[in-house]
């Protein structure tokens, strides 16, 4: 091979890594605060979560700004035999970026208001990237005791099961995890037993996730997953990242038959396979489980 071909290629090279560079887009290193004014209704480990997401929000309006939309319903009703015609104008902000993880764990002040309600003032770091039609389309939610749409919900009790329903835009590789209190991230998906490391889900076609009867060995051994939480109410959080390229897991322990991992090394390593791939997607659904009383 010529020294003038190899200098062709290696330009061409540069030339395909910077325009890959250019279309793709920037992280950006990011500071939010905000303060959660408690109605006396959550949990402290509760309050914190939601005082770190609106930091996060926070974050993102003033870097990439919202954007506001509103729709119109109009009904039409007949009334003893009078025609009526309701509007209802229903609008929504939307920050136009996305946080990709923190690289601090984030900082909390307490403090009470005259009814006594909580205060939670927080900050937070982390790396973020404006919005892009990139990320893969995908649909997700958490079923308490049952299979079908009727069961979704965030609010669990004690010994109820959970599956989780997931329907995608492309073919694609899928893994869960569930973060606790603990502040430990468990890899609930691809399952414990599994012979194969990854979970691959075609287009267009309904799954239910750890029901033994509908999953018929599709992925190995399924795995039933029960809530618990005897004592007190807890707060755990479903982290669902789809992708239609192949990534691989952090290392992981599995010192609780789970394999599992800190919740700041998980933050890391997400952060990195988003910025790696933007047409990753992720999506959180955030769970209470109280005790029977």
């Amino acid at each position: 091979m010529t020294r003038t071909l190899i200098r062709t290629l290696l330009s061409l090279v540069a030339a395909m890594t910077a325009a890959t560079a250019w279309g793709a887009p920037k992280a950006v290193a990011l500071t939010g605060q905000a303060t959660y004014y408690d109605n006396g209704h959550h949990s402290k480990v509760e309050c914190m979560k939601l005082a770190a997401e609106q930091a996060r929000i926070d974050a993102l309006a003033r870097e990439f700004g919202t954007i506001v939309s509103q729709d119109i319903v109009q009904t039409d009703r007949i009334r003893t035999g009078r025609e009526t015609n309701d509007v209802l104008a229903v609008s929504m902000t939307e920050v136009k970026g996305e946080w990709l993880g923190d690289t601090e764990e984030p900082r909390y002040e307490f403090s009470y208001d005259n009814d006594s309600n909580m205060v939670v003032s927080c900050t937070v770091k982390g790396t973020a990237r404006a919005i892009t039609n990139e990320a893969v389309s995908f649909e997700t939610t958490a079923l308490r005791n049952g299979i079908h749409s009727a069961n979704a919900d965030t609010r669990f009790r004690d010994g109820d099961d959970m599956y989780l329903y997931f329907l995608g835009s492309t073919d694609g590789y899928l893994t869960v995890w569930l973060e606790d209190e603990s502040r430990t991230v468990y890899n609930l998906l691809p399952y414990p037993r599994d012979p194969k490391s990854e979970v691959r889900v075609k287009r267009y076609q309904e799954y239910t996730f750890f029901n033994s009867s509908l999953g018929k060995g599709m992925f190995g051994p399924e795995e039933e997953l029960i809530l618990t939480a005897p004592e007190e109410t807890e707060y755990n959080r479903i982290y669902v990242v789809f992708s239609p390229n192949p990534y691989s897991r952090p290392a992981m322990s599995a010192d609780a038959g789970l394999p599992s991992l800190p919740s700041a090394d998980f933050s890391k390593w997400l952060m990195r396979m988003r910025r790696n791939d933007p047409k990753m997607g992720v999506k959180a659904i955030n769970l209470e489980i109280s005790p029977r009383r």
